[in-house]
């Protein structure tokens, strides 16, 4: 593979709905968690959208969500909502007024962004006491029993596949910095209750799936199906995957 490939950011238009229809979504408790940061809930800019699940889940908390992503087809397939406004945004160029943001998230996507850019827009629409939060899940780092499986498989072979700005991720956001003070985070985790489709499914969703398919000209997942059917049982069968999630938070 080369270098210019996995310098890349993903592109995820061409399979944007089996993204919106796969990924699994966040805690009610980290957007009451968050809210709870704030003393106005008027609006709240989710940067990076994707297909909504952060959005959907903040108007709850607040009166207007601008909902923003560089990819028009993520956005054609996001939720809607009354109170979701969807834009196709580049992240550092978000159209938004000064002053005007009271909490900004951003939902598994951070690591993908020109960041020294990215805080300027921030530092430029946020009023002052204002909220940003970034957050993610590591793909390769599920909870028992599927952890030491999904862990070879992200370490084995899919991990180069993935572009430069996973690397934070395989950081765990540790080496992020966001601009203002630093607020010490809460513990969260990803639940999903899927039956074997639902995660096959999820793991075609992922960047490097797609980019292992290219390359190799074969479904990566075929290296482990043996093994998942296994650990699994029937295919239809309910079982429920967690992955903790690390969250940034600074108030400026």
């Amino acid at each position: 593979m080369s270098a210019d490939k996995i310098k890349k950011a993903p592109d995820y238009s061409s399979y944007a709905k089996k993204y919106a229809e796969s990924r699994p979504g966040y805690p009610d408790e980290l957007f009451k968690y968050l809210s709870s940061l704030v003393n106005e809930h008027n609006l709240v800019w989710d940067c990076a959208t994707g297909n909504g699940q952060a959005a959907l889940s903040l108007t709850e908390y607040f009166k207007k969500v601008i909902a923003t992503d560089i990819s028009s087809e993520q956005i054609k397939n996001a939720t809607r909502h009354d109170r979701i406004e969807y834009k196709v945004r580049k992240a550092d160029e978000s159209g938004l007024e000064n002053n005007s943001v009271d909490l900004v998230t951003v939902a598994s996507a951070i690591h993908w962004f020109d960041l020294d850019k990215f805080y300027k827009e921030v530092k430029r629409v946020v009023k002052p006491g204002g909220v940003i939060a970034a957050w993610s899940y590591h793909v390769g780092y599920v909870n028992p029993p599927f952890d030491k499986l999904f862990k070879r498989f992200f370490l084995d072979v899919i991990s180069p596949y993935f572009g430069t700005g996973a690397w934070l991720v395989d950081e765990k956001y540790s080496t992020i910095n966001l601009p203002g003070s630093e607020i010490d985070s809460v513990n969260f985790s990803v639940k999903v209750n899927w039956n074997l489709y639902n995660l096959l499914n999820f793991i075609e969703s992922w960047s490097a799936t797609q980019e292992y398919k290219k390359e190799k000209k074969q479904n990566p997942v075929d290296l482990i199906i043996e093994d998942l059917n296994r650990l699994w049982g029937k295919a239809e069968k309910i079982n429920t995957l967690r992955w903790p999630l690390f969250l940034k938070i600074s108030r400026l």
